[in-house]
């Protein structure tokens, strides 16, 4: 038999007070296990990559997880990467959270996240008008870079794998950035 689950908010989400991280997706509340080495190892070569080019041309702010994006009282993540652009740092309470679509997310793919990274997160996140959204697939050394185009829907700007030809990918939404896969892996 089963029971009727408890529906979940960002004011209910604030109560928490336990050391674990979670994320609220269409009102579930789900706990994120903690990454692993190898994947804070590629999310911190993206994010210092991202955040010098970021930082050198006064684009605007990088942040890393954990940071709360609150994108809907029933949608809270924790992306791994996110990017905020100088026009809209007005979405950012410093003292809590990230409030509204980021302009861009980046997700480093794990085994026990795939699926809510890859469809679940990809789908709010593209509802919710983020406008560029990273997949970044270690076990493959693949990364998979998804623009919003003028229908609102997520197609790929550009793709690449390590050992496939092209090892390098750049970004639609902040200008001039892009990176070689070998930095990243």
């Amino acid at each position: 038999m089963r029971t009727a689950q408890r529906e979940w908010t960002y004011e209910d989400y604030l109560k928490l007070n336990d050391d674990k991280r979670y994320e609220i997706i269409g009102g579930r509340l789900i706990v994120a296990p903690a990454p692993r080495p190898r994947h804070q190892k590629i999310s911190r070569n993206l994010e210092f990559a991202l955040w010098s080019y970021v930082r050198s041309k006064d684009l605007g702010e990088v942040f890393y997880a954990p940071v709360d994006v609150v994108l809907g009282e029933k949608f809270v993540f924790q992306p791994d990467i996110v990017f905020v652009s100088k026009e809209r740092l007005g979405i950012i309470d410093e003292d809590k959270a990230i409030f509204g679509p980021p302009d861009l997310v980046i997700e480093v793919v794990s085994p026990t996240t795939l699926g809510r990274d890859t469809l679940e997160k990809k789908e709010v996140y593209e509802s919710f008008g983020v406008k560029e959204f990273w997949l970044v697939y270690p076990e493959m050394g693949c990364v998979e870079v998804l623009v919003l185009s003028g229908r609102g829907k997520y197609e790929i700007h550009n793709e690449a794998c390590l050992g496939e030809g092209k090892e390098e990918v750049s970004s639609k939404i902040v200008k001039g950035f892009k990176i070689n896969l070998r930095e990243i892996f």
